[in-house]
């Protein structure tokens, strides 16, 4: 063997051109430490009398409030004892200032304990009875919520508090609501922008509290584009929104972005303050950029930079932010929520605005599946034609659904679209796709689509049968729908919801999303609440199918990385070829690049991989000291490909494999083929202690691996997960006192392709790559 190359787990056919990366600037980890250390202040700095902070002048209760709001969002669950004192002090305290009451109304719906909906409810009719409801600040809050002539400061606070009573379940009333959108549209600044009060020069904090708001207000009153009329429903109605208020402000903050200020505001003056007001601007519009800055990533490295090495806080400039507590807690709360995991993105695309006929169907399902899986989470619109391979990953879901055919003009530009979409789901991604009920095209040039993303023929639509996962996975589907979908890598990992026959018409699930509208009381006739119930359910199971209920946080996208080191490598480089035969020889295409690109980060070696599949019976087999093969059917060799393996491996090579998603027809196939190939020898259970699954070679100790087999509760009930914890259950065949033969009945190879399937019976990601490197440093010897 005249090349140190290898072959392990999985090859990768690679689709398209490499996208150069980057180096980021920031890392995951110092964002987590950021907040860990922050958060770490906040504790120290807590009375241990009652459980306050030493409290502003003038807002009693405050700083404890924001501090408190600032530890529960940044993970510091409800019984951690810091936690549970401030929450006992603020539970007792009724407080009279506009900020200190919406603080404290926030943190208690944070907390999310059936006791403090008492408080809530109070807190709600607080704001309700001070409102300012005559005068030219009608619908506005003033300091203390009796007189005075109202801000935009502590009209955005209201808002923002009543906007988590509701999301907490309880109501409030329209009017509320419709006096406070009057006047948020009512005070923008002919450039876009808004002012302390209306007239005033813009500021960015207050740029991003006009934005929210009309957000918050349009959410909760504004026209919707779908409506139920007894037991109709009607779809794609246009409607009023927040829309070209938003745009135009969000236009001025993406032309005055800065890190460094509060736009428009001298010197560093509120400028943490800004940064709280950012994150809600860009969460709430669903917007990874503001004009062309990545907010959160420039915020991020600006806070990380600039945190105190030695306490944890920040330090801003001006009478608030001068206080270490107030500054630490808008970080904080910057670095937290705007951290929140993207759950799906909606694919903006064109003809004009018809991926968007219904603006709330995805925020509304991504509601809905907040209160299910119990954790924050968030969802964003993606420009399809704008936005990077790299981009789209940020997202585990593409939702891409429209009425009219959605195929560029040019043939140019349909193969850079299949490209790019067909990169994104060899790297792990999910395409959820949908057809309006009134469709003129969309179906027709969606499956153009396809074909040009699948030139294979073996990944065709096809229809979704009964059996499959997704009408059951989290919740019953009671009213089923055509579904197809493409049998990608180790899953389903393109659905398609083309619309019903005219004889037969269902509004789509986009439409019914829209229509659910979820934390406000709506009563529908029977069979239309059926229709938003099954709509919500099935999204939902395409969603925890996709994901397996485990979403990114929005931190990790900050690092990127490249194939392996760039700079201090040694010579040489070790090559990955995968096996080619019948049994689903490529099912998991994107596993080697994924298991090379962590070797050549974590070992600091060269890595490669072959472009094609190796044919056993070539005799460039020789060239490789360790080759893979993995599958998910039944196959069978020829005699000639079984003696050159043999002869592979009594040579010195070695063979390692594994059945995809735990597949018993590759399995018994597997075990079959090495039984006829080595009668005198067995595949045996590698022992726990075999210094393979140990640290001896360079690589993790294995004594407790996580092993996920899936489990179905019930006949209707959701499926679930069963985690088994131990050494990995692998099997060799040993020649020459060494394993000549590696095999996992248990999936490897899925869990490489970083995939989430419920489905899927084998060992969690980060096991995975352990396992892959432990083999392939066990190799190398």
């Amino acid at each position: 063997m005249k090349r140190l190359v290898l072959v392990c787990l999985m090859a990768a056919v690679l689709s398209g051109p490499s996208v150069p990366m980057v180096r980021a600037e920031i890392t995951a980890e110092q964002v987590r430490d950021a907040i860990a250390r922050g958060a770490g202040f906040l504790k120290q700095q807590q009375r241990r009398a009652d459980g306050s902070w030493p409290e502003f002048v003038g807002h009693p209760g405050g700083v404890t409030s924001l501090c408190t709001l600032a530890l529960l969002n940044s993970g510091v669950p409800t019984n951690d004892p810091h936690v549970e004192r401030a929450l006992e002090y603020l539970r007792g305290k009724t407080f009279k200032s506009t900020y200190t009451v919406a603080l404290q109304t926030m943190v208690l719906c944070k907390s999310g304990h059936d006791l403090d909906e008492v408080k809530i409810r109070q807190n709600v009719k607080y704001f309700e009875s001070r409102q300012i409801r005559t005068g030219p600040n009608k619908g506005a809050w003033a300091y203390d919520g009796r007189g005075g002539n109202g801000d935009n400061s502590n009209t955005q606070f209201a808002l923002l508090a009543l906007h988590e009573a509701e999301r907490a379940g309880v109501t409030v009333s329209e009017p509320t609501w419709t006096l406070a959108r009057e006047y948020w549209q009512g005070c923008q600044n002919i450039d876009g922008s808004f002012g302390y009060r209306p007239g005033h020069s813009g500021t960015g904090s207050m740029t991003c509290a006009g934005i929210a708001s009309l957000i918050i207000t349009a959410d909760q009153i504004g026209q919707s584009n779908a409506k139920a009329e007894r037991e109709r429903v009607r779809c794609c109605l246009g409607g009023e929104g927040d829309g070209d208020q938003v745009e135009r402000a969000m236009d001025w903050l993406g032309r005055n972005f800065s890190v460094k200020s509060n736009p428009g505001v001298p010197g560093r003056v509120w400028q943490l303050y800004f940064f709280y007001g950012v994150e809600r601007a860009g969460r709430l519009s669903a917007r990874r950029f503001i004009g062309k800055h990545d907010w959160y990533r420039k915020g991020s490295e600006y806070l990380v930079d600039t945190q105190d090495r030695l306490s944890g806080f920040w330090e801003g400039v001006g009478r608030d932010e001068a206080n270490h507590l107030i500054a630490t807690s808008y970080a904080l709360l910057f670095l937290s929520k705007g951290r929140r995991p993207i759950l799906i993105s909606k694919l903006k695309h064109s003809p004009g605005d018809d991926f968007n006929a219904h603006r709330h169907d995805v925020g509304n399902l991504t509601r809905y599946v907040e209160s299910r899986w119990k954790f924050d989470m968030t969802w964003q619109i993606v420009d399809l034609d704008a936005a990077s391979v790299e981009d789209l990953l940020q997202s585990p879901v593409l939702y891409y659904c429209g009425g009219k055919n959605a195929l560029p003009a040019t043939d140019e530009a349909r193969e850079r679209l299949a490209g790019k979409l067909r990169d994104y789901l060899d790297r792990g991604g999910f395409l959820f796709a949908e057809a309006y009920q009134n469709d003129t095209g969309f179906d027709a040039g969606f499956r153009k689509l396809m074909k040009r993303v699948f030139t294979e023929p073996e990944y065709q639509l096809q229809r979704l049968d009964a059996g499959h996962p997704i009408w059951r996975i989290d919740e019953q589907v009671v009213q089923p729908r055509w579904l197809e979908g493409i049998e990608f890598g180790c899953r389903t990992s393109v659905v398609y919801a083309k619309p019903d026959p005219p004889s037969a018409p269902r509004p789509s699930m986009s439409c019914l999303w829209e229509l659910s509208r979820g934390g406000r009381a709506q009563e529908f006739a029977p069979e239309v609440q059926a229709q938003v119930q099954s709509a919500l359910a099935l999204g939902i199971n395409v969603l925890a199918y996709a994901t397996n209920r485990e979403l990114t946080g929005k931190e990790e996208y900050l690092e990127t990385s490249s194939d392996g080191p760039t700079d201090s490598v040694p010579r040489g480089r070790i090559v990955i070829a995968k096996l080619q035969h019948p049994g689903g020889c490529n099912a998991a295409p994107r596993a080697l690049a994924t298991l090379m690109k962590t070797a050549g980060q974590k070992l600091k070696i060269r890595t490669g991989t072959r472009d094609q599949l190796l044919k056993i019976s070539d005799k460039a087999l020789f060239d490789y000291h360790i080759v893979f093969m993995h599958g998910r059917h039944r196959f069978r060799l020829t005699t000639t490909e079984r003696q050159q393996l043999k002869t592979y491996i009594e040579r010195g090579g070695m063979l390692f494999a594994d059945s995809i998603c735990a597949s018993k027809a590759f399995t018994e196939s597997f075990r079959s083929e090495m039984a006829t190939m080595f009668p005198d020898r067995k595949l045996v259970r590698i022992p726990a202690d075999d210094p393979m699954l140990a640290t001896k070679y360079g690589g993790s100790s294995l004594k407790s691996v996580t092993r996920r087999e899936p489990r179905q509760q019930g006949d209707d009930g959701p499926m679930k997960t069963l985690d088994h914890k131990g050494p990995p259950d692998l099997e060799g065949i040993e020649v020459d006192g060494r394993w000549g033969v590696i095999f996992s009945r248990y999936d490897v190879s899925c869990a490489l392709e970083k995939h989430n399937s419920l489905e899927c019976h084998g060992y969690t990601r980060e096991d995975a790559a352990k396992i892959g490197l432990n083999v392939l440093l066990y190799s190398l010897q």
